[in-house]
C-alpha cells in the first residue's frame, strides 16, 4: 500500500490487518484483542509531506479584529476542515481554526483561560504583532503538512521482561501494518506521550470535576523540538472536559509542559 492508502485507512481495516499481522507472529488472540480495546485513535501532523498545509506554527498569532492580546506564546493554529474526519473519539469542530499557546515552563500544569481560541470559519484575521501581555517570545515558523492518523496507547512501565517482550511484539506488529511515518509535530487526540508525568492524570489530580460523566481528555501535543529555543526537547500538553470541547468552551483548558 502507498503512504496515502495508508493514512485514508479506515480504523477497522487497520484491526484488521493487525490481527493478520499479529496471528502470523504467533500472538494469542486474546492479547491482541486486550490490546486493541485500550487504543484510543488520533492525528498526527508532521512537516515536509505532499498534503495541504494543515497547521501553521510559531511566529505571531492569526487573530480576529479586536480580539484580546494573547497572555502566552504563540505554537500554532490548525485548519479543523483539514482534518480527516472521524479520525479521533474527540468532538472537534469540522471547520474553523484551532489557536493553541503555551509558555514554555516545564512541570508545571495549569488552567488557563485562554491557551486555546476557536476561530469560525470565514472570520476575517490578521497577524496579531505585539508579544504576549506578560512578555513572552515567539516560537520559530513552520508548517505542518502531513497528515495521518492511527491509534495510540497509554503508555505504562512493563513490570516483567515477559510483559515487556509481549508489548514489544505487538507494538513490532502494528508497526509493519501502520508502515513508516515521519517523526510527528502536532497530535490530535489520542493518548498522550510523555517524559515524565501524564498531564491527563494530572489534570485529573489537581482539578477534580463536578460532574460524574465528565472526564478530562487530551486535546492536543506539541513537540517543541528545535522550534523552541528555551527547551532542548519539550513536550506542550493541553488537555480538556469533554464536555467543554463538544460546547466549543475553552476557557478552562489544562495546560502541562512536560520536558528534560
Amino acid at each position: 500500500m502507498t503512504d496515502t492508502e495508508i493514512a485514508d485507512e479506515t480504523h477497522e481495516a487497520r484491526a484488521a490487518r493487525f490481527r493478520t499481522e499479529a496471528a502470523a507472529r504467533g500472538i494469542p488472540a486474546a492479547e491482541v484483542e486486550a490490546h486493541i480495546r485500550t487504543a484510543r485513535p488520533a492525528i498526527y501532523l508532521a512537516a515536509d509531506g505532499p498534503g495541504p498545509v494543515v497547521a501553521l506554527t510559531g511566529g505571531n498569532p492569526p487573530l480576529p479584529e479586536g480580539a484580546p492580546a494573547p497572555t502566552a506564546a504563540f505554537v500554532g493554529a490548525v485548519d479543523c476542515a483539514a482534518l480527516p474526519p472521524g479520525a479521533t473519539d474527540l468532538p472537534l469542530p469540522s471547520e474553523g481554526r484551532l489557536l493553541f499557546f503555551a509558555d514554555p515552563e516545564p512541570g508545571t500544569g495549569a488552567v488557563a483561560a485562554d491557551a486555546v481560541r476557536y476561530v469560525p470559519a470565514g472570520t476575517p484575521s490578521a497577524e496579531h504583532l505585539g508579544a504576549p501581555d506578560d512578555g513572552a517570545g515567539t516560537y520559530r515558523r513552520g508548517r505542518l503538512d502531513f497528515c495521518f492518523h492511527q491509534w495510540s496507547w497509554p503508555w505504562h512501565e512493563e513490570d516483567d521482561d515477559e510483559e515487556s517482550q509481549q508489548a514489544a511484539e505487538l507494538e513490532s506488529a502494528w508497526s509493519h501494518v501502520v508502515g513508516w511515518r515521519p517523526r510527528w509535530r502536532f497530535q490530535l487526540g489520542g493518548e498522550p506521550v510523555l517524559f515524565n508525568w501524564d498531564p491527563v492524570e494530572a489534570a485529573q489530580d489537581e482539578v477534580p470535576l463536578p460532574a460524574a460523566d465528565d472526564e478530562w481528555t487530551l486535546l492536543a501535543t506539541w513537540r517543541g523540538d528545535d522550534d523552541c529555543d528555551e527547551l532542548e526537547s519539550a513536550l506542550f500538553h493541553w488537555v480538556i472536559r469533554r464536555a467543554d470541547l463538544a460546547a466549543l468552551r475553552f476557557d478552562r483548558v489544562y495546560v502541562y509542559v512536560d520536558a528534560f
